[in-house]
């Protein structure tokens, strides 16, 4: 059934040799009938359980009667003395995994092999016995299992602790028992047995920090000879290290003990302390600086797992600390014609990073010769660092978006064209000078771009920027040319982007109202539809006149409403004589609400309970205020936050509440749930003490007359606050009704009843309520439309912080905006970070941020925060939360 070799210089020299190659589970079946021969031939049964192994691990199903057989058929195999049948037939039932009444036909044999004098047959039964047993055998093993641990012989002792890490998750409380054997076995002079205890040991006081540092404490002291368990106890160190999280002032314990292993006679070793103190937090250069040593000498290593291990490290250094890599530059230029195409692009990538401006050029001829050599995931990484390296120093910009350029037009696939071109798109977004140079390459490339997602990128992108340049009428030509050469979604994004250019351009508007007059013609509807909207919209027949503000607006500005908002209203819209009216679509971007915390089977509380699609949420929120005449006159809903839990999980009443916002005031909509069978509640209002927010004032409040059973109800009260000012204050909350007594089996209710408090936790009203999340296509041009005029730019120090993401999560929270572009993300080991954030203030004001944050010392965080608004107020107000945050 086997095919025959192939020879190399055959044409089928790929073509890949197999030995299963046909191989079919009846047919192994009939096979396995061997083992039942009164002669056992042991390489015919071996040759079988192979083929039975291979199909297992294929993931070929076994019905339950054909596990059995073979699972009995192997069993009679413990007859033959071959030992290497023996050893199949171990594989075979750890591979089988017998059920519980399956096991007891083998545990008396591998309880007899566990105590044999044939060692190989004692590890081996180790292993299957603990693969296959439940608890109850386990513990009439233990005491063999203890004595293998510190048996003489090193492949039963490996054996036996093996098996205790496999069943350390399962039984954890019987391998525990074992820390005196596995302590013993810690200073076994057995390499892997060394390694194995260490490992155990570790597992079982994993959850125990002091027994853990103590550990380390002790075997750092130089009792560990194993390379492989030394490199277990630096991974340890390393985590012992992390969670002392002492200052940095102080030397930092177990340090030495690192640095010690750079000395080490194993590479793994050395090459393990190495990595672990480049990946210690806050690490110094003085501390890296002999890691670093150790690292170059690797460079120059004849061994390419050597060379491939220190350069991906030393890449990883550069991106924190570009000037302690420096020094290994020469030996890393050496490895760009490195025969591993892995170790030469890390090489080049490290390069980029750590380059100095004159040693562009040079790079940049190396790279050009190495392009053509390696896979597309290998040419992305190489475009993302020769991005970092145009903004890093700009004047190369001309030589770095020529490389990019010329790569754009050779073969590749998507992704590395898209990685290209969003290279580009930034650095004409970051570099001025680069702009028209950038925009010329575009529009080379969608010339022959294969690709309809990146052609219809470009050209919003066109779109945007072509009508800034000094000669915009350069770039007509190209636009137009995919009206006639391109699918239907490209010409579409082709009209658009033309009449961007007729609209922002008022000397081309004659000319583009003559091709726009052509695409009428289009085989699409969407094409034609787009050119009608656009003759129609910009107006004048084409005549050189300024296009209207409100019409440039309308067609071309930022959308500050979610897609999936828009979409949700527009099918809820009823056609009716009333137009659709954009306005009414709601503008928050909403995440999912925050769920209840509630026992199960209960039905969500009211509203505060996860409603279906986003503005949902809103619409159902305002109609319900709307339809209480209390609160009828408080004018347009501004804001719902997030439901906020005053109740902890599983307590009698659950309870949370909903703030909302409007312009002159504050509603707290309590949403109450009833656990208790044997009650009901009645006139349940909540007594709102709000001494500690003195710019608030109680007006009104709505009782819930009855809360039955699991039937969530609401209460409301409502606070009058200053006009337009984000009032801030903390309040506290007592839950009052009267209860009655409910007969469960009837369902008959007392007719006197017992008047109640319930301690609900206190709730805040903060200045991120009066921020609405809503988002924006463009960033950097609604920054530009904003314009100069009410920024308000200062710097803050936010104190010693874990991370820097912790930080930009924490300054995101407090003021409550809107994530732009992707950048609440922030790369592992970043020392700064920029982030984009945009809202509405409460009284419709528009409010972006940018926030510019760098370590500056010993996990100190430093921040730059930039404000433009529609209003001063605003953007003062802005800051005064950060600074009061």
């Amino acid at each position: 059934m086997a095919q025959p070799l192939v020879k190399k210089d055959d044409d089928r020299d790929d073509e890949e040799y197999s030995p299963f190659l046909g191989i079919e589970k009846g047919a192994v079946l009939q096979e396995a009938r061997v083992f039942n021969d009164p002669q056992l031939d042991p390489r015919r049964c071996s040759q079988v359980i192979t083929k039975l192994l291979y199909l297992l691990n294929q993931g070929e199903t076994f019905t339950k009667i054909e596990a059995t057989e073979v699972f009995f058929a192997v069993t009679k195999l413990f007859q033959s003395r071959d030992i290497g049948l023996r050893r199949m037939v171990y594989l075979m039932i750890k591979e089988l995994s017998p059920s519980a009444d399956e096991v007891i036909i083998v545990t008396s044999s591998l309880m007899k092999d566990m105590t044999s004098k044939t060692d190989m047959y004692r590890a081996n039964a180790i292993r299957v016995l603990c693969r296959i047993t439940d608890g109850t055998l386990l513990t009439q093993i233990e005491r063999y299992l203890k004595q293998a641990i510190v048996d003489k012989n090193p492949v039963v002792a490996s054996a036996a602790l093996v098996s205790g890490i496999h069943l350390l998750q399962t039984t954890p409380e019987i391998v525990k028992r074992w820390s005196n054997e596995v302590q013993e076995a810690v200073q076994s002079r057995a390499a892997l047995v060394q390694f194995h205890a260490l490992a155990l040991l570790h597992q079982i006081r994993q959850n125990d920090r002091l027994a853990v540092s103590k550990l380390v404490t002790s075997l750092t002291r130089g009792t560990v000879r194993s390379p492989l368990a030394q490199c277990l106890l630096i991974r340890y160190t390393t985590q012992v290290i992390r969670e002392a999280a002492t200052s940095q002032t102080g030397d930092r314990p177990f340090y030495d003990f690192l640095e010690s292993c750079l000395r080490h006679k194993a590479e793994m070793v050395i090459f393990e302390a190495a990595r672990a103190i480049t990946e210690l937090n806050g690490v110094t250069n003085r501390e890296l600086t002999p890691a670093i040593t150790v690292l170059q000498l690797f460079l120059s290593s004849s061994k390419p797992v050597l060379r491939f291990a220190a350069v991906r490290t030393l890449n990883k250094v550069a991106m924190t600390h570009p000037m302690a890599v420096t020094n290994c530059n020469i030996d890393m230029e050496s490895l760009i014609s490195d025969q591993n195409r892995s170790i030469a692009t890390l090489a080049i990538t490290t390069l980029l990073k750590t380059g100095n401006e004159s040693s562009v050029d040079r790079l940049m001829k190396q790279i050009t010769n190495f392009m053509s050599d390696i896979a597309d995931e290998f040419k992305i990484v190489v475009v993302e660092a020769i991005r970092s390296l145009c903004l890093k120093f700009p004047l190369k910009y001309r030589s770095l978006m020529n490389f990019l350029s010329n790569i754009l037009r050779e073969e590749g696939g998507f992704e590395y064209k898209k990685a290209i071109v969003d290279s580009i798109v930034i650095l004409i977004r970051d570099i001025p000078d680069a702009k028209e140079n950038g925009l010329l390459h575009l529009c080379e490339f969608i010339e022959d771009c294969e690709f309809t997602y990146l052609s219809t990128q470009i050209l919003h992108f066109l779109g945007t920027e072509g009508p800034k340049t000094s000669d915009p009428s350069k770039y007509i030509r190209y636009i137009y040319n995919r009206v006639h050469l391109e699918n239907a979604t490209v010409r579409a994004a082709a009209v658009s982007t033309l009449a961007k250019f007729g609209a922002m351009v008022d000397a081309l508007k004659p000319r583009v109202f003559v091709l726009l007059r052509r695409c009428l013609y289009d085989g699409d509807d969407e094409v034609r539809d787009r050119a009608t909207l656009y003759l129609n919209t910009v107006g004048s027949d084409g005549e050189v006149i300024e296009t209207d503000k409100d019409v440039k607006d309308f067609l071309f500005g930022s959308l500050d409403i979610p897609l999936a908002n828009i979409e949700t209203s527009l099918k809820n819209y009823e056609p009716a004589e009333q137009p659709f009216d954009i306005n009414s679509v709601p503008k928050e971007v909403k995440t999912q609400p925050l769920a209840e915390k509630k026992a199960p089977g209960k039905k969500p509380a009211g509203l505060g309970a996860p409603l279906s699609g986003p503005p949902s949420t809103v619409d159902a929120y305002e109609k319900l205020l709307s339809s209480i005449p209390e609160f009828s006159d408080f004018g347009k809903l501004f804001k719902s936050a997030a439901p906020v839990e005053l109740t902890e999980a599983e307590t009698e009443y659950a309870v949370n509440v909903v703030k909302h916002i409007f312009d002159r005031h504050v509603v707290f909509q309590y949403n109450c749930t009833n656990t208790i069978p044997e009650q009901l509640l009645e006139n349940v209002t909540v007594i709102v003490d709000a001494s500690e927010a003195e710019e608030f004032a109680e007006v009104a409040s709505k009782p819930l007359r009855s809360l039955p059973y699991d039937s969530p109800g609401q209460t409301f009260v409502a606070f009058e606050k200053p006009e337009g000012v984000p009032a801030v204050g903390k309040f506290s909350n007592m839950l009052r009704f009267i209860v009655k007594e409910v007969d469960p089996t009837t369902g008959d209710v007392e007719d006197d009843g017992v008047e109640d408090e319930y301690q609900l936790e206190d709730l805040e009203v903060v200045a991120a309520d009066y921020v609405m999340k809503v988002g924006v296509s463009n960033f950097r041009n609604a920054w530009e439309s904003i314009g100069p005029d009410f920024e308000r730019v200062d710097e803050y120090g936010l104190g010693p912080r874990e991370s820097l993401a912790e930080a930009v999560s924490a300054v995101i929270s407090l003021l409550g905006m809107q994530p732009c572009e992707g950048t609440e993300v922030v790369a592992n080991n970043s020392r700064s970070h920029t982030c984009l954030l945009s809202g509405v203030f409460i009284g419709n004001v528009k409010v972006l941020v940018r926030l510019q944050f760098g370590i500056d010392g010993p996990k100190e965080v430093a921040m730059k925060l930039a404000v433009r608004s529609e209003d001063d107020n605003v953007s003062d107000m802005i800051h005064e939360i950060v600074a009061s945050g």
